[in-house]
């Protein structure tokens, strides 16, 4: 099990990655595309900076799509992102 925490995204939160990155134990930032609404694509790019970001403080970057309620949220890990 690793121990993550949830990133509001510069401008969104009051918590820097700074911040986070001081946090003992703490391997993974969960963050999401806040500028997007639901249902809205994600670009390669836009995805790439905001991983690139995170990974600048050493810590796994696991993205949580915004999701309407009738839907399942879809987490794609680091990992599983830049495997394919």
């Amino acid at each position: 099990m690793k121990m993550g925490f949830r990133w509001y995204g510069e401008g969104n939160d009051t918590v820097s990655l700074d911040d986070i990155r001081q946090i003992p134990g703490v391997e993974t930032v969960v963050w999401s595309l806040h500028h997007k609404q639901a249902g809205e694509v994600w670009e390669e790019a836009e995805i790439a900076a905001e991983m690139a970001h995170i990974a600048a403080i050493s810590a796994e970057a696991t993205a949580r799509r915004r999701a309407n309620k009738q839907q399942e949220p879809l987490k794609i890990s680091f990992q599983q992102r830049c495997s394919g």
